[in-house]
């Protein structure tokens, strides 16, 4: 009898992971506006990268909630999985990069004011449930280290992004819930990530090699470093209440400078991967894009800042590393899912 394949089911079948692409894209849209001085038509691109951003989301969305409705069994299974549970966060993340995206290029306040609102409720939650899962389990293993575990603290981190912005623009206890829940973010997020980055180096020194569905993930490194290095700059200009903002400024560009370390590793081992043990296609892929964007606007923010043409010189060099990465990233992912390889099952 003629085996029929791998069941195609884009709703049952859909990973959490998607929304990685939400937060690759928009970070790309803001990093290209960001860079439109050494090249003017990417201020265009940019807006254009923010509008399908907008489009990709609203799509993406549907298949997301419909799979907790409709196959709510395999939605569970996911979110109790010590690696796959990780990439839940990347919806309300996606969403809190589109918050910065409508108040930076559409210059939509009150639209990018209900994206982080929302945004941030959902990143709290999973940021308490993901780690709740994973300490409260008996089924988690060396072999499921890895920095896929960082996404839970870099939504945390990236809440004060935009979130900076709307301090003292509210009344009240209004204004006290949006200054809690900036610094609460960043310090949970920054803290959790030094503590699961000490996790993760003794998984790289001690166990086993990641398996190569996983190698993109090294990237992720620089997301807290990215966006922990820009939401501490913001902060610290939008506060009224810190009197020495210098070394605030100061411990921004050391974090960065470790930034420099992470890139030069991250592309060691991806060549290591792809000379030796081979890098196939996996959504895993988008792991090259948020990260490498978050560092690559930290890196912009650090050179305005401290008035250093050279660093944004490398800054653009890492844009170009980007642009290229979400291109091929982006091609490969409409060509699978046009085949329908990322909603095929075996079961």
């Amino acid at each position: 009898m003629r085996d029929p394949g791998p069941k195609i089911n884009p709703i049952k079948n859909f990973a959490p992971s998607w929304f990685a692409a939400v937060m690759g894209t928009g970070i790309l849209a803001l990093t290209s506006c960001f860079y439109s001085g050494y090249l003017p038509f990417l201020s265009h691109l940019g807006r254009a990268l923010f509008w399908f951003n907008v489009a990709l989301f609203g799509v993406l969305l549907i298949p997301w909630v419909l799979r907790w409705i409709l196959y709510p069994r395999e939605a569970l299974r996911d979110l109790n999985h010590p690696v796959i549970a990780n990439f839940y966060p990347t919806l309300p993340v996606g969403m809190l990069v589109l918050s910065a995206d409508f108040m930076t290029l559409a210059k939509a306040h009150t639209v990018g004011i209900w994206f982080w609102a929302i945004g941030t409720a959902i990143t709290i939650i999973f940021a308490f449930l993901v780690p709740y899962i994973v300490f409260t389990g008996e089924h988690v293993t060396l072999d499921h280290i890895n920095p896929a575990w960082f996404i839970p603290p870099v939504g945390l981190i990236v809440i004060p992004v935009s979130g900076s912005e709307l301090i003292g623009r509210f009344p009240g206890v209004a204004n006290d819930w949006v200054v809690l829940a900036n610094y609460f973010g960043w310090g949970a997020g920054f803290f959790l990530y030094l503590a699961l980055l000490s996790v993760c180096m003794y998984r790289f020194i001690l166990h086993r090699p990641l398996p190569n569905i996983l190698a993109p993930t090294v990237w992720i490194n620089l997301g807290p470093i990215g966006a922990g290095t820009v939401a501490l700059l913001k902060l610290v200009t939008h506060c009224c209440f810190i009197a020495q903002q210098e070394p605030f400024f100061v411990f921004g560009f050391l974090f960065w400078g470790f930034g420099i370390w992470w890139v030069v590793m991250a592309i060691l081992i991806t060549l290591h991967y792809i000379r030796r043990l081979r890098l196939p296609y996996a959504m895993s892929w988008w792991a090259f894009t948020f990260p490498l964007g978050a560092y690559v606007a930290a890196t912009h923010m650090v050179a305005q800042r401290f008035s250093l043409p050279l660093v944004d010189h490398i800054g653009f060099g890492l844009y170009l590393l980007l642009f290229a990465l979400w291109a091929v990233t982006f091609l490969n992912t409409l060509r699978h899912a046009l085949r329908g390889d990322l909603f095929a099952s075996g079961d």
